[in-house]
């Protein structure tokens, strides 16, 4: 197939209400059309993800996903491929990737693949009808290998960090925070996964001029309302809620602090990078893996406040080393996480893909 010919791709996803894969779904799906190609997905109904993709033009099919006796998702994906013909249907996390059909030559259907992308450690009895597999870093690529799945059926393709182009700045002292005040920010879904309990202690037992806002929804927003009372730290920390404007958020703060006690991958310290805004990362497999410490973030240990704290305040306190870290991660996300550098790496795989079956299929005959 002609390299330059736009690809036909089902992208395909059950997903949470909210979440960082969800959102990188939406943000992939949507630079793979501004990229020329052909573009369908099929997802859980959500007031979020499903109008954004529908305002950028992309027909959504809109599927239960449901449990082991769903057998509507897995019959509607069949129409859908019946109708669209997909060079490649890429599904994401392991709901979508169990009820994905594999291709049948009775389907009717001309040949389809089925990347599974994983961003996660998953089990890999609910892969067995994906073909390829992409990951997000090298240690979910060796933990596919460690499963018994061939690596040449799996590469590992970065995440790219998508904010809004042109983000509305937010003013300050309209929001009530002095003149004076250093402004931490948490972004992640509200999960104990992400360790925004550890953050609120650190930050309740900093300095009065220390600020925290956390954006995001999920199941602990109550907790950690209550832990903030509990410390009366309600005029320093505010649960700031599901927000769609990341970009003008690390722009007004002054450290990105993004310390997960699980985090596959992250995002969230490449959104900093691309923004300007110096990053502390906690030893999370996914940041470990990425992020220099001293270089381009500041990393510290999971659930150890006193040396949260202190990353806090040297960083908050050392003019120099904000922007060292910042001068490098932008170079960082530049290199490895833009936008266009992920959906090439996308596009060259899946036409290696097709053309590596192709020329199997032309020796065979």
């Amino acid at each position: 197939m002609d390299r330059a010919a736009p690809l036909r791709i089902l992208e395909v996803l059950a997903g949470g209400a909210h979440g960082g894969a969800e959102t990188a779904f939406v943000d992939t799906c949507i630079a793979f059309q501004e990229f020329g190609q052909e573009i369908v997905v099929a997802t859980r109904p959500n007031d979020h993800r499903v109008p954004r993709l529908k305002e950028a033009g992309i027909a959504v099919h809109e599927l239960p996903f449901g449990g082991p006796f769903d057998l509507q998702t897995s019959r509607a994906l069949t129409k859908i491929c019946k109708d669209f013909q997909p060079h490649i249907a890429q599904t994401w996390m392991s709901r979508a990737a169990h009820k994905m059909p594999a291709w049948k030559p009775a389907m009717g259907t001309p040949r389809y693949y089925n990347v599974a992308r994983l961003g996660g450690y998953y089990k890999l009895k609910y892969f067995k009808a994906s073909d390829y597999f992409s990951t997000i870093t090298p240690d979910i690529r060796a933990h596919l290998m460690r499963g018994g799945i061939d690596g040449a059926r799996i590469r590992h393709i970065n995440n790219f960090a998508e904010t809004e182009a042109a983000p509305e700045p937010i003013d300050r002292a309209a929001e009530g925070l002095p003149e004076d005040a250093v402004l931490l920010l948490g972004l992640g879904r509200l999960h104990e996964a992400k360790a925004f309990d550890t953050l609120i202690d650190v930050v309740a037992g900093l300095p009065k001029n220390y600020h925290l806002w956390i954006a995001g929804e999920g199941p602990d927003r109550a907790a950690l309302q209550a832990q903030i009372e509990a410390r009366g730290a309600q005029e320093r920390i505010r649960l700031l809620g599901w927000r769609a404007d990341r970009a003008a958020l690390l722009q007004a703060c002054d450290i990105c602090c993004f310390t997960s006690r699980y985090e596959p991958f992250g995002t969230v310290f490449v959104q900093a990078w691309a923004q300007n805004t110096p990053v502390i990362v906690s030893d999370a497999d996914g940041p470990r893996q990425f992020v220099h410490h001293g270089d381009d973030g500041l990393m510290v240990p999971r659930d150890e406040k006193d040396a949260l704290a202190m990353a806090i305040l040297k960083l908050s306190e050392d003019a120099a080393l904000r922007a060292r870290l910042v001068e490098n991660g932008y170079q960082r996300y530049e290199r490895e996480f833009s936008k266009p550098r992920t959906i090439q790496a996308y596009l060259d795989y899946f036409h290696d893909i097709l053309q590596q079956n192709q020329s199997s299929e032309a020796i065979s005959a």
